[in-house]
């Protein structure tokens, strides 16, 4: 009989409430604590509880707390990222960032998702894994919803609500989020509009 934990990351419905579940996301809530209680000075603590909360990329990730998610393990980040200050990630399934990514102040991760039928709302949910290329930059304030891809070197302006896949080397922004164009190589963001 395959876990609760197995069926979350597989991306099938699963019982929230499982007990495993419920431990390992009590983990991440007092990792996420602790981080956010830190002092700017306090560099060991912080890169100490990095690397004990996320999957992959704890050794050289920059955050500013405060910062929260679902179960951190999930999270698995290139090198050299940076999570401005209020970043969510919502981690029931895996999220895959690259090397040197870049999100503004409160941006949100979601790969939960939850049935459109009530009843099974009630004891059920699931999610989609999300991925994130290399050397992203995510606007401030972006959400990112389950299952999405955005690819390598691509800008998502501020506030954008990205629900469907995003190709490498574009400019994109709105509600939804859509192409506005493509980037070329040494732009500034002088040229960066929504």
């Amino acid at each position: 009989m395959r876990s609760e934990r197995d069926k979350m990351l597989a991306g099938e419905l699963y019982d929230p409430l499982d007990p495993e579940l419920c431990t390992l996301r009590d983990r991440a809530r007092d990792l996420c604590q602790d981080l956010n209680a830190t002092r700017e000075a306090q560099h060991a603590e912080r890169r100490r509880i990095l690397l004990d909360l996320f999957g992959a990329g704890g050794d050289s990730v920059w955050l500013q707390p405060p910062f929260f998610c679902d179960y951190g393990g999930n999270i698995r980040l290139g090198k050299k990222c940076f999570f401005n200050f209020n970043c969510i990630v919502l981690d029931v399934c895996q999220v895959t960032v690259g090397d040197f990514t870049l999100f503004g102040p409160a941006v949100q991760i979601y790969t939960a998702t939850h049935p459109l039928d009530a009843t099974l709302r009630r004891t059920q949910e699931s999610g989609r894994p999300i991925t994130i290329g290399s050397d992203v930059w995510v606007g401030g304030g972006a959400i990112i919803n389950p299952g999405v891809t955005i690819g390598s070197r691509t800008v998502i302006g501020a506030g954008s609500i990205v629900t469907r896949d995003i190709p490498d080397d574009v400019f994109a922004a709105g509600n939804p989020c859509r192409v506005i164009r493509s980037l070329e190589p040494g732009e500034t963001t002088s040229g960066l509009r929504s």
